[in-house]
């Protein structure tokens, strides 16, 4: 059983946001975040609450641009923009393919364009919607010759973990093997990677989930990811808030947080963030967590190990 979701609007995003991100040119830029209203994500899986702003039916065609563009019309400008959607982009019962000219047509203006995928739903219309961005910046541009690149498409595929015993108990329905075949895929052609890791998720605990996230984190640099974002697990559904008044889930401890952006920074090999939203939830100490969670968006930023926040309830 789970709650009712939230009332939505199809021709308005459910939020939409600017933050700042360090980007691959080694810069900190705006990025504009829209969280596009579509039909929920069909895979179900144990650990996600994305559901509660979405529809239960495909959003008509048109709806999603007009989404976008009421959301640009609210946001300054940035460099790069994600399309977030609680699911898939390329599920076309999420975003119809009839609107991709059009989304393609609102985006191409901007230096990098980011959307999530299940590794599962990566095929040719990841391709088309690459040549639909730089179609669309060369008619913007009014090229001729087609020398007008168009921005970079990067795809942020959700791997969670590689525990083998805990990964298939998530119903995400891929292994790891799916998800490298995606990686190979998608850089196949031309399409940038981004992946999404969960910092304890359900059926693994505090002694390990350090070690599982980092050993994740790993395993998606070796598939030619270059951005890992780490986020801790929420008791956001109805299935976890059931386990964690069992005693058996709890959401993850500041500190671990903060071992992984430590020692995934030190790996260097690709950007690795940690997801610091409703950071306050991890907190134990009120003294220390805020200076204790700034730390860690700085961290986020320069990619640079920073001094630990000391606090009296060490």
């Amino acid at each position: 059983m789970r709650g009712p979701k939230n009332r939505v609007d199809v021709n308005e995003p459910y939020a939409w946001l600017i933050e700042p991100e360090r980007a691959a040119s080694g810069r900190v830029e705006d990025v504009a975040t829209i969280f596009l209203t579509n039909r929920e994500c069909p895979f179900s899986c144990v650990y996600c609450d994305l559901w509660k702003n979405t529809t239960d039916q495909t959003v008509p065609v048109g709806a999603i641009p007009r989404q976008i563009d009421f959301a640009l019309a609210h946001l300054p400008p940035a460099r790069h923009i994600k399309l977030y959607n609680s699911g898939n982009f390329f599920d076309r019962l999420a975003i119809p393919p009839a609107d991709y000219h059009d989304i393609a047509r609102r985006v191409c203006g901007f230096e990098t364009v980011i959307v999530e995928n299940h590794p599962r739903l990566c095929d040719s219309e990841c391709r088309r919607f690459h040549d639909l961005l730089a179609a669309a910046a060369a008619e913007r541009d009014g090229s001729q010759t087609g020398s007008t690149q168009g921005p970079e498409l990067e795809i942020a595929l959700g791997l969670e973990t590689v525990h083998p015993a805990v990964l298939p108990r998530l119903n995400k329905q891929m292994t790891t093997d799916d998800f490298q075949r995606a990686c190979e895929f998608l850089q196949g052609q031309g399409i940038a990677l981004r992946a999404f890791i969960l910092l304890k998720p359900p059926y693994l605990g505090d002694d390990d989930c350090v070690e599982w996230a980092l050993k994740s984190v790993e395993f998606a640099y070796a598939c030619g990811v270059r951005v890992c974002a780490v986020i801790p697990t929420r008791a956001g559904n109805e299935l976890l808030l059931a386990q964690q008044a069992r005693g058996e889930f709890s959401i993850p401890r500041l500190s671990a947080l903060e071992a992984v952006a430590e020692q995934g920074i030190r790996l260097a090999r690709g950007r690795l963030f940690v997801d610091v939203w409703d950071v306050e939830r991890l907190f134990e100490c009120p003294l220390c967590g805020p200076a204790r969670a700034e730390r860690l968006r700085q961290m986020n930023l320069s990619q640079q190990i920073l001094p630990a926040i000391s606090c009296s309830c060490a």
